[in-house]
């Protein structure tokens, strides 16, 4: 199991950055995904969430609105959106494949290096 993040950056506060995340080595198109931030000296933050057939994105409240997470099961290949992106954006972004298919259930097995995405003017 491989996952790549990429698509970070620096960019000003009320910019945009996207993300990718490219899968192989497991059946991408039947498990759900997230994409989870690290924060310097913080905790890791859930910040997206998306179904296995990508019908359902699930966000929390401090990002809902700005951010959009889509999935490309063809390509086996996660996006992350970012709009209007202020400086509690910036952190390294994971995307981060469950343990069993549900991002409910049993926490994560396998995520990438990560991505870093700086807000600051």
């Amino acid at each position: 199991v491989q996952l790549g993040e990429f698509g970070g950056g620096l960019v000003q506060p009320g910019g945009s950055l996207r993300l990718s995340c490219a899968a192989s080595g497991f059946t991408f198109g039947t498990y759900d995904m997230t994409w989870v931030r690290q924060a310097p000296g913080k905790g890791p933050e859930w910040v997206s969430g998306i179904t296995s057939g990508g019908v359902a994105p699930y966000y929390p409240d401090s990002v809902k609105g700005r951010f959009t997470i889509s999935r490309d099961n063809a390509k086996n290949t996660l996006y992350l959106q970012m709009n209007s992106l202020t400086p509690e954006g910036t952190g390294v972004y994971y995307c981060k494949k469950p343990r069993t298919t549900s991002m409910w259930l049993g926490g994560y097995d396998k995520w990438g290096k990560g991505t870093q995405s700086t807000v600051s003017a």
